[in-house]
């Protein structure tokens, strides 16, 4: 057998991976490491010498621990589902020299519009489709887990597939063309000029925000006229806006006077418009996630922009 030492190295070695898999499936930072953390306690019982391919054993583990907490959570989930944000993964800007090629290397791929849609799913659905059109495993491997046959399987991955392609909009993936269409948002509310808003705001955008507890603050918003609206409403509290990375795509951090973080914003932009606004301003969770300190020089003071 291996020493812990070398199992634990092992397993080191697979640990962005193994966390990768369980937060596209969970949408949940803490979930994901609790996850991780019980692959782990699972592989430290095992006899690791006879597993040829750790990778995959740990996908498939991890995967059935992520299956079992989806379920758990469906049948205690008491908040609406379609205000609920999932947890963001925040990242500062690189430096100019960088490019957005290297802030694409430093950042989650997987957007918060595509999280929203897969929360959406059954477990089995999203369990299926992650693990397959994600991370490429093989429909054989992904039925035992789920307990249907490979064909039931297959279909279970195509029904979340298509109900990915029909909800979650389609993104620019230029990073330089998303800041443009984020600054000229910021510029826009910093000045309180709405109408300007028009301009970078999708006729049928989707404001959805997710406050927690805090009464009033969860909602979504429809339409360009709408949304203009909720930045009237709130354009008299000051925030301070700090433009970071949101899953991969330019977003925004706001922050109080005192500095505690107001919200995290996550925009999806296509064809030069913002289309969809994901915003998490619950408290409690906003506490749990690593937010970049603000950089002096990536800061103005703006209305909010929800």
């Amino acid at each position: 057998m291996l020493t812990p030492e070398r199992l634990a190295d092992r397993f080191e070695a697979h640990r962005p991976h193994v966390r990768a898999v369980a937060y596209r499936m969970l949408g949940s930072v803490s979930e994901a490491e609790d996850a991780v953390q019980e692959a782990w306690i699972r592989l430290s019982r095992t006899d690791a010498s006879t597993v040829e391919n750790l990778r995959g054993w740990l996908t498939t583990v991890v995967g059935r621990v992520c299956l079992d907490m989806l379920r758990a959570r469906a049948s205690r989930r008491e908040a609406p589902l379609e205000t609920h944000v999932p947890d963001p993964i925040v990242r500062a800007i690189g430096d100019r020299s960088e490019g957005p090629e290297g802030d694409a290397m430093l950042a989650d791929s997987v957007g918060l519009a595509l999280l929203v849609v897969l929360e959406r799913l059954v477990p089995a659905e999203r369990l299926a489709f992650v693990l397959h059109d994600v991370f490429g495993m093989p429909f054989e491997n992904i039925a035992p887990l789920v307990e249907r046959s490979v064909v039931a399987t297959r279909q279970l991955a195509s029904r979340a597939r298509r109900r990915v392609q029909g909800q979650a909009p389609a993104s620019e993936a230029d990073l330089r063309r998303q800041r443009r269409v984020v600054d000229a948002f910021l510029a826009a509310a910093q000045k309180g000029d709405f109408e300007s808003l028009v301009t970078v705001l999708d006729p049928n955008i989707v404001l959805r925000a997710d406050g927690g507890a805090a009464t009033g603050l969860s909602r979504i918003v429809q339409g360009a006229p709408a949304v203009i609206a909720q930045a009237k409403a709130f354009s008299h509290v000051a925030l301070s806006m700090q433009v970071v990375l949101v899953n991969g795509h330019v977003g925004v951090v706001t922050r109080l006077p005192d500095g505690r973080v107001f919200s995290i914003i996550g925009f999806t932009i296509a064809e030069g418009r913002v289309v969809e606004m994901d915003i998490l301003a619950d408290p409690e969770r906003l506490g749990r996630i690593d937010v970049p300190p603000r950089a002096i020089n990536n800061r103005c003071r703006c209305r909010p922009d929800h």
